[in-house]
């Protein structure tokens, strides 16, 4: 469902998709001569770059290997096949929403490769030892910043402004959405371990409030996506709002719940890094479980005030059928 997004009158303007004010040429190789276009193959070629240099040298082993590998590789496949699209005129055919999907996709793209950024070097790279792999992975490394930045330069781009028609993935609330699910699956990745939250309602009661949000702010994305909005049983403005209110109420509990049964001593929670058992020293591929409490604790932050911000942003959105 196309949204506009501002309060007033609904006007629809003429704007590129690279937001730098000249007309994208699609079905041609022109394409890649525009900003965007540029801008897609700088994505393609520093993803590109960044999963040779670790495969070259097989230094991707472990889970956070095994996730920055996936990461690049699946960002360049992606960008590929929208470069192919826009290059042959097929949005009309494609099965998504090409008013949702780029956009959607380049901020996770972006999201993905900055945890990449982050987490490769410090749980990983910095394990090396001295000599070639270090080097590869080094370069990786800052070639994943660069995509990373090429992604977010995308979004800052094509994101919806004011008195614009256009997708609402586009939109800031849409663009939360994203940061909302992609902050969950960090969560679920800390919380594998079981033994987190077992046995106390209260920590249980945290995972679910993890999940059903995740669940609920998926299914906003994936309607979009599908252009399926007018599938739902109530209006799909009073659907977002529902969920942004719901997930605020929840995450709330969360973030009270969370810290004060894992950090409180009269709780059961463990107040002292230094106390916990296999904090003590550093280890590649591993962290250890107050670690993963405390990561918990901030990204349930994070995703609260997403929630807020998607609440009072969505109030912002006039929804309009074209």
């Amino acid at each position: 469902m196309p949204v506009t997004v501002t309060r007033t009158t609904i006007t629809t303007t003429t704007t590129s998709s690279s937001g730098l004010g000249s007309s994208t040429i699609v079905g041609s190789p022109r394409a890649l001569t525009q900003p965007l276009g540029l801008l897609r193959l700088l994505q393609l070629v520093s993803t590109c770059v960044a999963f040779s240099l670790v495969a070259s040298v097989g230094a991707w082993t472990g889970p956070m290997g095994n996730w920055s590998m996936f990461t690049w590789c699946f960002c360049f496949a992606v960008t590929l096949i929208i470069l192919i699209v826009e290059l042959a005129g097929l949005q009309a055919r494609f099965p998504l929403s090409w008013r949702n999907f780029p956009i959607t996709f380049a901020c996770y793209a972006a999201l993905f490769c900055l945890s990449s950024s982050i987490i490769y070097p410090t749980t990983y790279v910095q394990f090396l030892p001295h000599g070639r792999s270090r080097d590869h992975a080094i370069a990786a490394t800052a070639f994943s910043c660069i995509a990373c930045v090429a992604y977010a330069t995308e979004v800052a781009w094509t994101r919806a402004r004011p008195g614009e028609i256009t997708g609402y993935m586009a939109t800031v609330p849409g663009l939360l959405k994203v940061l909302e699910t992609f902050v969950a699956c960090i969560i679920f990745a800390f919380i594998s371990s079981t033994q987190l939250y077992q046995h106390k309602p209260a920590l249980e009661w945290c995972v679910a409030v993890y999940a059903i949000c995740f669940i609920l702010a998926a299914v906003a994305i994936l309607l979009n996506l599908g252009d399926c909005t007018n599938m739902l049983p109530i209006p799909f403005p009073s659907f977002l709002s529902g969920l942004a209110l719901l997930s605020v109420l929840l995450y709330a509990t969360a973030l009270v719940l969370w810290p004060l049964y894992q950090f409180d001593e009269k709780y059961g929670g463990q107040p002292q890094r230094s106390k916990e058992h296999g904090c003590s020293t550093s280890h590649a591929h591993y962290v250890c479980d107050w670690d993963r409490r405390l990561a918990v604790a901030i990204l349930t932050a994070i995703n609260l005030l997403a929630y807020v911000a998607d609440l009072v942003y969505s109030a912002r959105l006039v929804f309009v059928r074209v």
